[in-house]
């Protein structure tokens, strides 16, 4: 059974947070597992849910991209037609901001949340000057991650802010964080007249999302000024639209009213671990918690790229082995660096080698996990339609009986894929080619990996063994599918399990 520890206060708090389309069921199952969430409700793009975890712990989810105390969940609003602007504040009013109380305590809540996890990050970062890595290096690597990684949020959102305001949040970032720490200070936990008087000088911004009939009335900037001025009435707070202690986030459609605090400036999504962005980390994670992972488990992944799904498994799975190959030096190089950034040398092995021709027994690996190169932003040099079968059939090939395999493809390849599956051998069986000598076999049978090498076995496949068919009938068996986007595209992740 999984034990959750609990939060100071002990008593459940309700959270929402977004995710990726297509991900909201990873996202919903994380939180009943690792979180033991009561409550949970999925919706598109978000899964609202009670928990009363540390807030670390919910912090530390994988599969959601931003986390959100939850302030209210109403109803959709209706505008009435030709509705005034003063009608509609008062309608907004009326709605949102009718409990004083509630804002209040979630004031309360979300700073008592600011100051543990002040508290963990202190701890964390003591653990990793400890393990050789600077604080000044830590905090110049994450702010180049966060400059790579928010034209890819932005992208998944649909939006593009000019870089230069990324950049002016991120260095206003550290003050604000001062800042903040400085609040939480003031607020004590002691009684309620206390509490909601040390929050009367809350500075604040309202961040709003419209959408359906309220969007054809007023613009998400329209409806953001009139709830600001409704909340510095109601509360006396100062609105900063620059620099506040505290957002509020509103999303308003035809299905819902959602008002939720953010709990961190930047998404979860955004990996303090990863130095070098591939894949998007949500979607790494989901296919890594397919495969089905076990103490012991050998895991491959045959073009591995940057290492991305390999370290979201390995930081979920430190007990087991893991191998990536690629044959592109460039990738290995930044496979390489990502796997010491993230301190997981002596669970990861990278190794130079084709995925038509893996220098790997067959049925020594028990999950095969693989990011099928696709469109112009994830291609490759490789023909993926043409070679498809072949590495198909090496992937199953060193999959042991039962063993997993987890792919992301484009639909057309899915397509393509079904087909090879399904169709009949077309001639005699050939006879399967020796087993190949590897120095990834140690790795994969050791219960104790050594440290990180980067192995050459620059083996691509004989003329014409790309024209080789699988001999028989493939033994994956399909056992589901999702569809996840990826930004701009959408990619189908897919599982299979070798009988």
């Amino acid at each position: 059974m999984i034990m959750v520890e609990p939060s100071c206060s002990g008593s459940s708090v309700r959270f929402f947070c977004t995710a990726g389309n297509g991900m909201e069921t990873f996202l919903t199952e994380e939180v009943k597992k690792k979180l033991l969430a009561e409550d949970v409700c999925q919706i598109p793009g978000k899964v609202l849910f009670s928990s009363s975890a540390v807030i670390h712990r919910v912090t530390s989810l994988k599969a959601a991209e931003r986390l959100f105390l939850l302030l209210k969940k109403d109803s959709p609003l209706r505008m009435p037609t030709r509705c005034s602007r003063a009608e509609a504040a008062s309608l907004l009013q009326s709605r949102l901001l009718a409990n004083r109380d509630q804002w209040i305590g979630a004031a309360v809540t979300w700073s008592r949340m600011q100051r543990e996890l002040l508290a963990t990050k202190g701890l964390g970062e003591t653990g990793r000057s400890q393990r050789g890595g600077g604080t000044e290096d830590f905090a110049a690597s994450k702010k180049h991650r966060s400059e790579l990684r928010e034209p890819e949020r932005e992208e998944l959102q649909g939006e593009k802010p000019p870089q230069k305001k990324r950049m002016k949040e991120d260095g206003a970032e550290a003050e604000i964080k001062i800042e903040s720490n400085s609040f939480c200070s003031k607020i004590r936990l002691t009684g309620d007249d206390e509490a909601s008087e040390s929050v009367e000088n809350v500075s604040f911004r309202i961040s709003c999302k419209c959408s359906g009939s309220v969007s054809r009335s007023f613009s998400s900037q329209e409806v953001s000024r009139m709830m600001g001025a409704a909340v510095s009435r109601l509360l006396g707070w100062k609105a900063d639209l620059k620099n506040p202690l505290l957002e509020v986030s509103l999303h308003l459609n035809d299905d819902y009213c959602l008002l939720g605090i953010p709990l961190t400036r930047l998404p979860l999504a955004n990996r303090s671990y990863i130095k070098t962005t591939g894949l998007r980390s949500t979607v790494a994670w989901a296919m890594a918690s397919l495969a089905d992972i076990q103490p012991g488990f050998s895991v491959v992944d045959p073009m591995c790229g940057v290492g991305t799904i390999l370290i979201e498994a390995a930081q979920e799975h430190q007990d087991a082995c893991f191998l990536g190959v690629d044959i592109d030096d460039g990738q290995l190089q930044r496979a390489n660096d990502n796997v010491l950034f993230a301190h997981l040398g002596k669970s990861i092995q990278l190794l130079k080698a084709s995925c038509m021709g893996l220098p790997l027994l067959s049925g020594t690996v028990d999950a095969v996990v693989c990011d099928l190169p696709f469109g112009r932003k994830f291609g490759s040099n490789t023909n993926m339609a043409a070679d498809l079968p072949l590495i198909l059939w090496e992937m199953e090939r060193i999959l042991c009986p039962g063993g997993t395999l987890v792919v992301l493809l484009s639909p057309q390849l899915s397509c393509l894929l079904k087909k090879l599956l399904t169709q009949e051998p077309a001639g005699p069986a050939l006879e399967q080619k020796a087993e190949p000598q590897t120095v990834a076999a140690s790795c994969l049978s050791s219960s104790s990996p050594p440290d990180l090498q980067l192995h050459s076995q620059d083996r691509r496949p004989a003329a014409g063994l790309q024209q080789r068919q699988p001999p028989r009938r493939s033994s994956l068996k399909h056992r589901a599918t999702f569809r996840v986007s990826l930004g701009a595209i959408d990619g189908l992740i897919q599982k299979y399990v070798k009988t």
